[in-house]
């Protein structure tokens, strides 16, 4: 019972929240003035269809409780919204002036349809509305649950998560994205516009822009230089990787590592990394091959005419990246092997 009690206590201590009621004119301000902030990475998802924001204002109108927006308090005093982007959007689009329109992506105020309870505003927007109703919708509350800045990244990162409940989920590289913002994330978004790189990985169409050429990268490095400290969970070691990357890294040096082993690769995998005859790049055999040719690069070695078009499938290889293959003991043996090949 105690190590339930102190585990508990030691992981509450690193979440601090704030409460707060908060009208929907101070929201859709805040918004347009940056002290509220929608992470691009929750601004690109599909908005709600028409129906459903002419929904909400119908309740936020009726004075229906309608569910928390969840922020995250920056050291400079800006929010950034993690959950609620459908429902502030929605704000926004009806309430907005033309400035806070075109800010965020809307061509007109939203027309209210569809309501009925609220029969009688079918057909109007914000301002078709009485001055005293206009008033009373702006003056309503909301309530804003806000992750206080003392709460380390990693705390961010699981709330992130755990409230990705928008209309297109987050993948776990964007919500990283959102999280350890900086230099180091700006770094990898230019890597992944590489030629080498996206020659040699493919990808299918959707998994070109939801931030899997980003993890790739993020990937390479991290079990480039922490293969050691690998322990089963990926999200969770790359999490670590990025969080320490964002604190200390050099670009300089890796920018050059990163493109000499892609090149090299580029030229003797015309056609990419794959498995047999699918075109599809296996992740596990990405990260084998990448990070072994650059041990080698590193070592001052040459990686062409090694063969790697042909033992890339080697049986060893195979059973070193298929399968239950999160382990360290994998990781560190599918490396190694991609390097002894290449030398």
């Amino acid at each position: 019972m105690t190590d339930f009690l102190n585990q508990l206590e030691k992981e509450t201590r690193k979440v601090d929240f704030d409460s707060f009621d908060i009208s929907v004119k101070e929201l859709v301000s805040m918004s347009q003035d940056g002290i509220i902030d929608v992470a691009p990475e929750y601004q690109r998802q599909f908005r709600w269809p028409e129906l459903n924001q002419a929904r909400l204002i119908e309740s936020v109108l009726l004075g229906i409780p309608v569910p928390s927006l969840f922020m995250a308090a920056n050291k400079d005093g800006s929010w950034e919204l993690i959950d609620g982007v459908q429902r502030l959007n929605s704000l926004i689009h009806f309430v907005g002036n033309g400035e806070q329109l075109e800010k965020f992506g809307f061509d007109d105020s939203l027309k209210l349809d569809g309501l009925e309870v609220l029969t009688d505003f079918n057909g109007y927007t914000f301002n078709d509305l009485p001055q005293t109703l206009r008033l009373k919708f702006s003056l309503r509350p909301l309530k804003v649950t806000t992750l206080s800045d003392k709460s380390d990244l990693k705390v961010r990162f699981d709330l992130f998560e755990r409230l990705n409940t928008g209309g297109i989920k987050l993948t776990d590289q964007e919500i990283r994205a959102c999280v350890f913002r900086g230099q180091f994330n700006d770094f990898l978004s230019e890597l992944s516009e590489n030629e080498h790189f996206n020659k040699i990985v493919n990808l299918p169409s959707a998994k070109k822009s939801d931030g899997t050429k980003q993890e790739l990268i993020l990937k390479f490095f991290a079990y480039k230089y922490n293969r050691d400290k690998f322990d089963h969970s990926v999200i969770g070691f790359l999490n670590d990787y990025m969080a320490e990357s964002v604190k200390r890294f050099d670009y300089k040096k890796n920018r050059k590592l990163f493109e000499d082993t892609f090149s090299a690769l580029s030229s003797e995998l015309p056609e990419g990394i794959k498995r047999g005859n699918r075109s599809i790049t296996p992740f596990n055999l990405y990260e084998a091959i990448t990070v072994g040719a650059a041990d080698v690069i590193e070592a001052g070695l040459d990686i062409k005419n090694k063969n790697v078009g042909v033992w890339m499938n080697d049986l060893e290889l195979t059973r070193l990246t298929s399968g239950a293959t999160n382990s360290r003991p994998r990781v560190i043996a599918r490396i190694q092997y991609c390097a002894d090949r290449f030398k």
